[in-house]
Protein backbone atom coordinates (compact mmCIF):
# COMPACT_ATOMS: atom_id res chain seq x y z
CA UNK A 1 0.00 0.00 0.00
CA UNK A 2 1.74 3.04 -1.29
CA UNK A 3 1.30 6.63 0.28
CA UNK A 4 -1.60 8.18 -0.55
CA UNK A 5 -0.66 12.48 -0.97
CA UNK A 6 -4.81 12.45 -1.69
CA UNK A 7 -5.49 11.59 1.77
CA UNK A 8 -2.56 13.16 3.47
CA UNK A 9 -3.68 16.40 1.96
CA UNK A 10 -7.03 16.21 3.04
CA UNK A 11 -6.33 14.97 6.64
CA UNK A 12 -3.64 17.96 7.10
CA UNK A 13 -6.57 20.66 6.59
CA UNK A 14 -8.99 18.40 8.47
CA UNK A 15 -10.63 20.16 11.02
CA UNK A 16 -10.78 17.30 13.38
CA UNK A 17 -6.35 17.68 13.69
CA UNK A 18 -7.09 21.38 14.32
CA UNK A 19 -9.35 20.68 17.55
CA UNK A 20 -7.46 18.03 18.44
CA UNK A 21 -4.41 19.99 18.52
CA UNK A 22 -5.93 22.79 20.49
CA UNK A 23 -6.92 20.57 23.13
CA UNK A 24 -3.45 19.24 23.28
CA UNK A 25 -2.24 22.60 23.58
CA UNK A 26 -5.19 23.49 26.19
CA UNK A 27 -4.20 20.61 28.85
CA UNK A 28 -0.37 21.35 28.61
CA UNK A 29 -1.34 25.18 29.51
CA UNK A 30 -3.55 24.64 32.17
CA UNK A 31 -1.52 21.69 33.53
CA UNK A 32 1.60 23.76 33.53
CA UNK A 33 -0.59 27.08 35.04
CA UNK A 34 -0.85 24.49 37.72
CA UNK A 35 2.53 22.87 37.94
CA UNK A 36 3.90 26.10 38.61
CA UNK A 37 1.35 27.47 41.35
CA UNK A 38 2.21 24.66 43.55
CA UNK A 39 5.47 24.03 42.52
CA UNK A 40 6.71 27.49 43.88
CA UNK A 41 5.23 26.65 46.72
CA UNK A 42 6.46 23.49 47.14
CA UNK A 43 10.11 24.96 46.40
CA UNK A 44 9.30 27.42 48.77
CA UNK A 45 8.50 24.61 51.09
CA UNK A 46 11.47 22.71 50.48
CA UNK A 47 13.92 25.39 50.94
CA UNK A 48 12.02 26.34 54.55
CA UNK A 49 13.82 26.18 57.70
CA UNK A 50 10.40 25.28 59.51
CA UNK A 51 9.94 21.51 59.61
CA UNK A 52 6.28 21.79 59.42
CA UNK A 53 6.54 23.23 55.74
CA UNK A 54 10.09 21.56 54.70
CA UNK A 55 8.26 17.57 55.34
CA UNK A 56 4.79 18.02 53.32
CA UNK A 57 6.62 19.84 50.27
CA UNK A 58 9.30 16.73 50.58
CA UNK A 59 6.13 14.13 50.89
CA UNK A 60 4.01 15.51 47.87
CA UNK A 61 7.83 15.70 45.36
CA UNK A 62 8.28 11.98 46.26
CA UNK A 63 4.28 11.10 45.92
CA UNK A 64 3.94 12.46 42.49
CA UNK A 65 7.20 11.84 41.32
CA UNK A 66 6.82 7.84 41.73
CA UNK A 67 3.41 7.60 40.42
CA UNK A 68 2.92 7.33 36.23
CA UNK A 69 1.00 10.24 34.74
CA UNK A 70 -1.18 7.29 33.53
CA UNK A 71 -2.27 5.89 36.79
CA UNK A 72 -2.84 9.92 37.70
CA UNK A 73 -5.50 10.22 35.03
CA UNK A 74 -6.88 6.67 35.54
CA UNK A 75 -7.65 8.22 39.24
CA UNK A 76 -9.03 11.58 38.35
CA UNK A 77 -11.76 10.03 36.05
CA UNK A 78 -12.24 6.86 37.45
CA UNK A 79 -11.75 6.85 40.80
CA UNK A 80 -12.19 9.85 41.78
CA UNK A 81 -16.08 9.87 40.75
CA UNK A 82 -16.56 7.28 42.77
CA UNK A 83 -15.38 8.92 46.18
CA UNK A 84 -16.32 12.86 45.13
CA UNK A 85 -20.42 12.61 43.97
CA UNK A 86 -20.07 16.45 42.81
CA UNK A 87 -17.43 14.96 40.27
CA UNK A 88 -20.31 12.93 38.41
CA UNK A 89 -22.12 16.10 36.93
CA UNK A 90 -21.18 17.59 33.54
CA UNK A 91 -18.73 20.05 34.25
CA UNK A 92 -16.40 17.54 35.33
CA UNK A 93 -15.07 16.69 31.70
CA UNK A 94 -11.92 14.94 30.61
CA UNK A 95 -10.38 18.14 29.15
CA UNK A 96 -10.68 19.22 33.19
CA UNK A 97 -9.77 15.53 34.06
CA UNK A 98 -6.35 15.50 32.47
CA UNK A 99 -5.54 19.10 33.07
CA UNK A 100 -5.73 18.99 36.88
CA UNK A 101 -3.90 15.18 36.42
CA UNK A 102 -1.08 16.10 34.68
CA UNK A 103 -0.47 19.38 36.77
CA UNK A 104 -0.57 17.39 39.84
CA UNK A 105 2.20 15.52 38.60
CA UNK A 106 4.15 18.45 36.87
CA UNK A 107 3.75 20.52 40.09
CA UNK A 108 6.38 17.70 41.46
CA UNK A 109 8.96 18.23 38.69
CA UNK A 110 8.56 21.95 38.82
CA UNK A 111 9.31 22.66 42.26
CA UNK A 112 12.34 20.98 41.51
CA UNK A 113 13.27 23.58 38.97
CA UNK A 114 11.98 26.65 40.41
CA UNK A 115 13.80 25.44 43.53
CA UNK A 116 17.15 24.82 41.97
CA UNK A 117 16.18 28.57 40.19
CA UNK A 118 15.71 30.45 43.39
CA UNK A 119 18.89 28.15 44.79
CA UNK A 120 20.86 29.99 42.33
CA UNK A 121 20.64 33.53 43.34
CA UNK A 122 23.00 34.40 45.23
CA UNK A 123 22.25 35.20 48.69
CA UNK A 124 23.99 38.56 48.66
CA UNK A 125 21.51 39.44 46.22
CA UNK A 126 18.69 39.58 49.20
CA UNK A 127 20.87 40.87 51.49
CA UNK A 128 21.03 43.67 49.12
CA UNK A 129 18.20 44.30 48.56
CA UNK A 130 17.35 44.44 52.13
CA UNK A 131 19.88 47.18 52.45
CA UNK A 132 17.84 49.38 50.22
CA UNK A 133 15.04 49.16 52.30
CA UNK A 134 12.97 46.40 50.35
CA UNK A 135 10.57 44.51 52.50
CA UNK A 136 10.95 40.92 51.75
CA UNK A 137 8.01 40.49 49.54
CA UNK A 138 9.97 43.07 47.67
CA UNK A 139 12.60 41.65 47.53
CA UNK A 140 11.57 38.23 46.13
CA UNK A 141 9.51 39.87 43.72
CA UNK A 142 11.76 42.61 42.45
CA UNK A 143 15.31 41.13 42.94
CA UNK A 144 15.17 37.31 43.19
CA UNK A 145 12.05 36.05 41.10
CA UNK A 146 13.45 37.98 37.96
CA UNK A 147 17.06 36.46 38.24
CA UNK A 148 15.08 32.51 39.09
CA UNK A 149 12.39 33.40 36.05
CA UNK A 150 15.51 33.62 33.74
CA UNK A 151 17.33 30.69 35.14
CA UNK A 152 13.56 28.46 35.08
CA UNK A 153 13.22 29.42 31.81
CA UNK A 154 14.51 26.77 29.63
CA UNK A 155 13.85 23.65 31.69
CA UNK A 156 10.20 25.09 31.80
CA UNK A 157 9.91 25.23 28.03
CA UNK A 158 11.05 21.52 27.79
CA UNK A 159 8.42 20.67 30.44
CA UNK A 160 5.79 22.26 28.48
CA UNK A 161 6.74 20.46 25.07
CA UNK A 162 6.99 17.28 27.19
CA UNK A 163 2.95 18.11 28.82
CA UNK A 164 1.82 18.43 24.98
CA UNK A 165 2.93 15.09 24.02
CA UNK A 166 2.07 13.59 27.56
CA UNK A 167 -1.42 15.32 27.02
CA UNK A 168 -1.65 11.92 24.53
CA UNK A 169 -2.50 9.77 27.59
CA UNK A 170 -5.23 11.07 27.99
CA UNK A 171 -7.36 9.49 25.33
CA UNK A 172 -8.07 6.62 28.35
CA UNK A 173 -10.01 9.35 30.02
CA UNK A 174 -11.92 9.94 26.55
CA UNK A 175 -10.46 13.09 25.78
CA UNK A 176 -9.63 13.06 21.71
CA UNK A 177 -6.65 15.00 21.59
CA UNK A 178 -4.49 15.56 18.41
CA UNK A 179 -2.87 11.32 18.65
CA UNK A 180 -5.82 10.45 19.38
CA UNK A 181 -7.50 12.12 16.55
CA UNK A 182 -5.13 10.13 14.10
CA UNK A 183 -5.62 6.91 15.84
CA UNK A 184 -9.19 7.02 14.91
CA UNK A 185 -8.67 7.68 11.15
CA UNK A 186 -6.30 5.06 11.78
CA UNK A 187 -8.75 2.63 13.02
CA UNK A 188 -11.65 3.48 10.20
CA UNK A 189 -8.99 3.69 7.14
CA UNK A 190 -6.14 1.43 7.89
CA UNK A 191 -3.68 3.97 6.60
CA UNK A 192 -1.08 3.92 9.09
CA UNK A 193 1.23 6.30 6.93
CA UNK A 194 -0.64 9.27 6.17
CA UNK A 195 -1.97 9.90 9.67
CA UNK A 196 0.47 9.51 11.01
CA UNK A 197 2.42 12.04 9.12
CA UNK A 198 -0.39 14.31 9.71
CA UNK A 199 -0.12 13.78 13.32
CA UNK A 200 4.17 14.56 13.06
CA UNK A 201 3.76 17.29 11.08
CA UNK A 202 1.11 18.86 13.49
CA UNK A 203 3.77 18.08 16.73
CA UNK A 204 6.70 19.90 14.58
CA UNK A 205 4.66 23.00 14.12
CA UNK A 206 3.76 23.49 17.86
CA UNK A 207 6.63 22.67 19.27
CA UNK A 208 8.56 24.99 16.43
CA UNK A 209 6.04 28.01 17.57
CA UNK A 210 6.70 27.05 21.11
CA UNK A 211 10.75 26.90 21.05
CA UNK A 212 10.50 30.61 18.98
CA UNK A 213 8.15 32.29 21.59
CA UNK A 214 10.44 30.52 24.30
CA UNK A 215 13.65 32.29 22.74
CA UNK A 216 12.08 35.84 22.37
CA UNK A 217 10.55 35.88 26.09
CA UNK A 218 14.39 34.25 27.55
CA UNK A 219 16.07 37.31 25.46
CA UNK A 220 13.34 39.84 27.42
CA UNK A 221 14.60 38.61 30.55
CA UNK A 222 17.95 39.56 29.60
CA UNK A 223 17.80 42.74 31.26
CA UNK A 224 17.47 41.41 34.39
CA UNK A 225 21.73 41.21 34.94
CA UNK A 226 22.21 44.44 34.12
CA UNK A 227 19.42 45.42 36.49
CA UNK A 228 20.76 43.19 39.19
CA UNK A 229 24.68 44.58 38.79
CA UNK A 230 23.14 48.24 39.39
CA UNK A 231 21.51 47.06 42.87
CA UNK A 232 24.60 44.97 43.76
CA UNK A 233 26.60 47.77 42.85
CA UNK A 234 24.01 50.54 44.96
CA UNK A 235 23.99 47.96 47.83
CA UNK A 236 27.43 47.47 48.49
CA UNK A 237 28.15 51.52 48.14
CA UNK A 238 25.34 51.73 50.75
CA UNK A 239 27.00 49.10 53.21
CA UNK A 240 30.24 50.14 52.66
CA UNK A 241 29.03 53.92 53.87
CA UNK A 242 27.14 52.53 56.66
CA UNK A 243 30.46 50.64 57.68
CA UNK A 244 32.14 54.36 57.43
CA UNK A 245 30.05 55.99 59.39
CA UNK A 246 30.63 53.29 62.34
Amino acid sequence: MLFDPQIFLEQLVNPAYLWGAFLSVGVAVFSLLIATVIGFFLALGRTSKKLFLVAPSHAYVWFFRALPALLVLLIMWNALPQLLPALRSDWYTPFLAASIGLGLVEAAFMAEIIRSALSSVDEGQALAGRALGLKPASVMIKVVLPQAIRTALPPTGNEFIGLIKYSSLASVISLRELLTTAQVGVNITFRYAEYYTVAIIYYLVIVTIITVVQSRVERKFLWTSKSVKRVDRTSRTSLNQLEEQK
